[in-house]
């Protein structure tokens, strides 16, 4: 018997980008209750979404704040990634301490990984 289906959202965009935020987490607690494996990846500006008190900053429309989406989906059994060589782009700027506490420190073979045993990836 096959395994279950994995999608894997892959977040580049950072705070400055509000409406963009939103989505993969959205997407990713769909996927869950359609018993899909989704993985968040952020990668780049989108590491910034996990900085602690970046995404209490990011409200819009109705929606609760990011910070509370981003909660509510690693609550779910959703893994929340954060890229490492990423933290090394920002020039030691973000550190592993300064991120949110649902966020797994993750490399890029991890990356490489996840987009090989996705059935799906989509990027925001």
């Amino acid at each position: 018997m096959a395994g279950k289906s994995k999608i894997l959202y892959v977040q580049t965009s950072g705070t400055d980008t509000p409406e963009r935020l939103y989505s993969p987490l959205i997407l990713a607690q769909t996927a869950k209750t359609m018993d899909v494996e989704p993985t968040v990846y952020f990668l780049g500006l989108g590491l910034k979404n996990l900085v602690k008190g970046e995404a209490e900053k990011v409200k819009i429309g109705e929606f609760p704040t990011l910070r509370e989406v981003i909660s509510q989906t690693a609550q779910q059994g959703i893994k929340i990634m954060a890229c490492q060589q990423s933290m090394q782009l920002f020039g030691g700027e973000i550190k592993p301490e300064d991120l949110i506490e649902e966020a797994t420190v993750a490399g890029a073979a991890t990356l490489n990984d996840l987009a090989l045993d996705a059935d799906a990836i989509l990027t925001f």
